[in-house]
């Protein structure tokens, strides 16, 4: 049973599922900063400031401050500005990684047509009938 483990874990694709788990947790660290630390507050700045987190309406009828504030006293909330800014920042993180993603594409097909152009320009050796008939041509010799 062990050996059987150790077999399963060895296997390629186990190994290269982890390795995606992993980059994709980092790259998924990278693309969070980007949309919060960058493309988020060029938004506020050309909408003025504007931040949606904060709107929310208590169903209980009272009157908060903020939705920190209504979440304290216990109030039930619609924290529509909270599902604007996740909405928001899934349609900026889904461009990025399509941009991305292409960008990938576009180098890999890049590299695709180099390879292929250099099997292209590699000279072609003899093929295998030419090869017999030169055996048989030495032969009759």
């Amino acid at each position: 049973m062990l050996q059987e483990f150790k077999d399963f874990i060895a296997k390629g694709n186990v190994m290269d599922m982890a390795v995606g788990i992993i980059i994709g947790a980092a790259f998924t660290a990278i693309v969070t900063s980007l949309v919060g630390d960058i493309i988020n507050p060029l938004i506020a700045l050309f909408t003025g400031g504007m931040d949606f987190s904060g709107w929310f309406y208590a169903l209980d009828g009272g009157e908060y401050a903020s939705i920190t504030a209504a979440e304290e006293a216990g109030a039930p909330i619609f924290a529509i500005g909270r599902f604007v800014m996740a909405i928001t920042n899934f349609l900026i993180i889904a461009f990025v990684v399509f941009m991305l993603v292409k960008t990938v594409n576009r180098v890999k097909e890049a590299a695709e047509e180099e390879e292929a152009a250099a099997e292209e320009e590699a000279p072609a050796g003899p093929s295998e009938l030419d090869v017999l008939l030169e055996i048989r041509d030495s032969l009759k010799k």
